[in-house]
């Protein structure tokens, strides 16, 4: 057992541990104890804080770990001062200057921090390559006049990466209407296809989301013509430009397709070599059983 997971929530962990045990290949599952992962079986398994990472660090290396990957649906987790360890303290500074700057700065000050005892930190689509389509369009057409809706996705997902917050932007009629936050893309689409008197419905503020629509007009700001037609559009994913992808790539699954028909979305795109696709399968009967496309835009075009 040379490899060590620390695995998070969804479905990339398990997929993950399938992969590696069919190769014959024994993980060791770690997990954050306040985000535990849905990897089962009886597999030698760690559990560990951030507040103790310094400890989680030197057990890696006792037990002989030389490689690891980060997988799964990770959270920045709350920090209780009062739990953290000696073999911890003194990466405090970096931690908590990385934290400050965000999800990417802290995985990225993770990443680097393991690396310096010596283990090499590889991404989830080196263990499992399967993990990401090839380009194309995998199920669907693409419909006229999309680019005014793939224009403002991209704009906004621009803005997204300034801030490294999200993967995913919902756009309709060449305005943005959704953007991914903490909560993730399954929960963005769900809220998405609440009706607002359900109490769904994607809370944003449409200043902030000014610049990103078509023609740098914003005739939804009231609230009002964006609610007009709340069919078609698109929902755009795609890692944050200079993402270290080894962590935290973007996720669309069978859930993400499902929640996609719910919204009423005329289809999905996502970036070539940037975006994991699991359940391929599963997904593409569930996009084409509701007309919906699914696009992996190539890369030199995202």
């Amino acid at each position: 057992m040379t490899l060590a997971l620390i695995a998070g929530p969804g479905g990339v962990p398990p997929h993950l541990v399938r992969t590696l045990l069919a190769r014959g290949e024994v993980p060791l599952v770690c997990e954050l104890a306040q985000s535990p992962s849905e990897v089962v079986g009886d597999l030698p398994r760690l559990r560990f804080r951030l507040e103790t990472f310094g400890r989680f660090q030197q057990e890696l290396t006792a037990g002989g770990i030389t490689r690891l990957c980060i997988a799964g649906a990770l959270r920045r987790p709350d920090v209780d001062p009062s739990l953290i360890d000696a073999a911890t303290t003194p990466y405090l500074p970096r931690l908590q200057a990385a934290l400050g700057r965000g999800d990417d700065s802290t995985l990225r000050e993770i990443i680097a921090i393991i690396e310096e005892t010596g283990i090499d930190v590889v991404g989830a689509a080196e263990i499992a390559p399967d993990l990401l389509p090839e380009p194309g369009l995998l199920t669907g057409a693409l419909p006229d006049g999309g680019a005014a809706d793939l224009a403002a996705a991209q704009a906004a997902h621009a803005e997204m990466a300034r801030t490294g917050a999200g993967h995913a932007v919902v756009a309709r009629g060449g305005c943005v209407v959704a953007q991914e936050d903490a909560r993730g893309t399954d929960a963005m689409l769900r809220a998405l296809a609440s009706p607002p008197e359900a109490g769904g419905g994607w809370t944003f503020d449409p200043f902030d989301l000014a610049d990103q629509v078509i023609g740098g007009t914003a005739d939804w700001l009231s609230g009002q013509d964006a609610q007009q037609d709340q069919s078609g559009g698109i929902l755009y994913t795609a890692p944050r430009p200079g993402q270290d992808l080894r962590a935290d790539m973007p996720v669309i699954g069978p859930e993400t397709a499902r929640l996609a028909r719910e919204a009423r979305l005329s289809g999905i795109v996502i970036a070539a070599g940037g975006v994991i696709l699991l359940a391929p399968e599963t997904v593409r009967e569930t996009l084409a059983a509701g007309r919906l496309f699914l696009w992996v835009r190539p890369a030199d075009r995202a």
